[in-house]
């Protein structure tokens, strides 16, 4: 009878392995809200445990169970068994209201366009591995975060260094007032002490440990090999060089290059320019200088100066605001480029609207070059992406952002999206019905106040934080030139300071050269020289103090927060009720970087669709509507995909940059002639 049962029972387990692998599913698509569809599994047979490889990265290889999917796209599917037996499989979770068709029809054009925007040439071509590797595993202070409060002492290390351990093996006594825990090694490796038996690992009341990127570690176990870091779902960590941050960092070291460091030398003139010192009142165009110059800045300094800093520097550390401040002194030259040429080749109508940029320069100033066919191709992709990149980044992405931070802060918001947008398509319309004259003098006093509130309140924080001014730039230094590979090494934190950069002046793209050519100047580079201090403003000094208050407050530490809750959070540690004054700046920001962007957008439409008041009016029309849009829906890769094209306007823009470079050397040498030889326009002090 025992043996009976023994052979049953094999034939029982037997037939159990020999069962085929079933894997069956259902999708859900749980409210009318994008991005929150739903994948359950159902597997049978095969021999237990199973993994699944899901093609959304977010989704662990322990669960059959995948969320926050995009309606209206494939996802698919690998159940493997204990056997090594595996299905594929694929499913698709149904969209239904109009956002998820939108949302879903958009999301490959963003994988489309984002493929080539951040193309990695020097990994394609196998010049490096762009895969993120881990030479150590860290160890630290267990389930500390930014927050945790206490004096944590090294008490004893029950491992000596450069033993080999073992996942599991006991390593280190640590305590603080609550008691002692011992600490486990959780990887395989040389252990390597980074503090001595009865020092003090971190304290919170010591200014240095909060602010030194990652000071609660103690110790690193050095793989036998290194690893390649992953995503919960089992992919790579790619941490590659993007082709559009390449495209625009080269272009604008050359034209630093080529035009002997104007950004350096140049500074002093461009501040006097924008003083009103050289205006003159009988100069064709339509702003002064200093407007010229407000209404370009209002359209670079915005979230990105608030959310997408504290983005690059929680993934960078500190170190990547070293590489932002040299991104934005190169860029300060794109900028000089750009903007002497949206003057040079403007056009003046006998009403006295002025019709510049990029779309002027690429067409005629190729023209004269023989490149006539090219220009006007050149010209015509340059406009189609501003207009789109108008009624997204420059206004969809600016409305929804700005809802979402006042809502966070006054919950009485929430919920009213749309009446939201009618009143802001309200505030807009009574702006820029008026023109360019109405822009400029709406941002001439907006940027002046939110830019100095903004600058004020930094500074007010790191007054306050004074003391932790050496262990900060020390961070700063530090993480620039020998950062830790979590970061992704020096290259990983360059890359993303660069990037952030780059995204938020925009120099290269060719924006601002539309504002700036409407200024009144008789000497086109005087106006390039104006616009080189918009890179200097919006990223050597906005930019800059974001990332200084972030470091001075540790919150640079902190992980898995949204960008502008981070920033927030990080002055609301120190001016507690200054999160509400910050979330009004925010929305001064987007709103002055909504009216600049209508005024790009429309000069590329007149471009396209003429010149004519009717045509003018028409785009404006369909401005103020997209603004109720974007504050009333959730949008998803159409936020996403026309925030690209913002990028993707530096392509046209610094070919025509490159062939033409050569022409602003020698309008910028004969400029610097009549300066220097007295011979332009100047105000006389007493009409100053």
């Amino acid at each position: 009878m025992k043996y009976f049962l023994i052979l049953l029972s094999l034939f029982a387990l037997n037939l159990g392995h020999s069962q085929e692998l079933k894997v069956t599913g259902k999708t859900y698509n749980v409210s009318k809200n994008i991005n929150d569809g739903v994948i359950e599994l159902e597997v049978d047979g095969g021999v237990e445990p199973y993994s699944y490889k899901w093609s959304n990265q977010s989704t662990p290889l322990t669960s059959k169970r995948s969320q926050n999917l995009v309606e209206g796209i494939p996802y698919s599917v690998t159940v493997t068994d204990a056997a090594g037996n595996s299905v594929t499989k694929e499913f698709e979770i149904k969209a239904e209201s109009i956002t998820e068709i939108f949302n879903g029809t958009m999301t490959p054009a963003v994988s489309g366009l984002g493929s080539v925007l951040f193309w990695d040439p020097f990994a394609a071509i196998g010049i490096y591995d762009p895969v993120a590797y881990a030479d150590v595993k860290l160890v630290g202070i267990p389930e500390w975060s930014n927050e945790t409060q206490g004096k944590f002492v090294l008490k004893q290390w029950l491992k000596p260094a450069g033993q080999h351990v073992s996942v599991g093996d006991d390593i280190a006594i640590i305590s603080d007032k609550s008691g002692e825990q011992t600490i486990k090694a959780t990887a395989n490796g040389e252990l390597i002490q980074k503090v001595k038996e009865g020092d003090v690992i971190y304290n919170s009341e010591n200014q240095e440990h909060v602010i030194e990127q990652g000071a609660h570690y103690f110790a690193e176990i050095k793989y036998d090999e290194p690893v390649a870091m992953v995503h919960p779902n089992g992919d790579p960590i790619i941490k590659g060089i993007p082709f559009i941050v390449i495209w625009l960092v080269l272009g604008a070291l050359f034209f630093t290059i080529r035009m002997g460091f104007i950004n350096i030398r140049g500074f002093r003139h461009s501040i006097d320019l924008a003083k009103g010192k050289y205006d003159d009142p009988d100069a064709p165009g339509q702003v002064t200088h200093f407007q010229a110059l407000a209404t370009a800045v209002s359209g670079t300094v915005g979230l990105g100066n608030i959310a997408g800093v504290a983005v690059a520097v929680s993934l960078g550390g500190a170190g990547a605001t070293f590489w932002m401040i040299v991104c934005g002194l190169l860029g300060m030259s794109s900028k000089f480029v750009e903007c002497t040429l949206g003057v040079k080749y403007r056009d003046i109508l006998p009403d006295g609207r002025v019709f510049g940029g990029p779309m002027n320069y690429l067409r005629y100033g190729l023209e004269k070059r023989n490149l006539k066919g090219f220009g006007k191709v050149l010209a015509g992709v340059f406009a189609l992406l501003a207009i789109g990149a108008s009624f997204g980044g420059g206004n969809m992405f600016q409305a929804n952002q700005s809802f979402e931070q006042l809502a966070g802060q006054f919950p009485v918001l929430a919920g009213n999206g749309f009446w939201f947008g009618v009143v802001t398509a309200i505030l807009v319309g009574v702006v820029i019905i008026g023109g360019i004259n109405s822009i400029a003098k709406v941002t001439g006093k907006i940027v002046p106040i939110m830019a100095s509130i903004y600058i004020v309140a930094a500074l007010a924080v790191i007054i306050m934080n004074i003391q932790n001014i050496g262990p900060a730039f020390s961070a700063i230094f530090e993480g620039a030139f020998n950062p830790s590979a979590l970061k992704g090494g020096i290259l990983g934190v360059l890359v993303i300071g660069f990037q952030r950069a780059a995204f938020s002046n925009e120099a290269g793209v060719g924006s601002a050269a539309i504002a700036h050519s409407t200024a009144k100047t008789n000497n086109p580079p005087s106006e390039g020289f104006v616009a080189l201090l918009e890179p200097f403003i919006d990223t050597v000094v906005v930019c800059t103090l974001t990332a200084l208050v972030l470091i001075f407050t540790g919150m640079h530490e902190v992980e898995g927060m949204a960008g502008a809750q981070l920033t927030s959070d990080a002055f609301g540690s120190q001016i507690s009720w200054f999160p509400y004054v910050l979330a009004v700046a925010v929305f001064l920001f987007a709103f002055s970087t909504m009216i600049s962007w209508s005024y790009y957008g429309m000069r590329a439409w007149t471009y396209l669709f003429g010149k004519s008041k009717r045509s003018e009016m028409v785009y404006k029309m369909l401005f103020l509507v997209f603004v109720v849009v974007g504050a009333s829906v959730s949008l998803g890769a159409v936020l996403d995909f026309s925030d690209m094209m913002i990028l993707a306007m530096s392509f046209p823009n610094i070919i025509g940059l490159y062939i033409m470079s050569g022409e602003v050397k020698m309008d910028l040498d004969s400029y610097l002639q009549k300066l220097k030889s007295n011979q332009l326009f100047k105000k006389l002090k007493s009409q100053s």
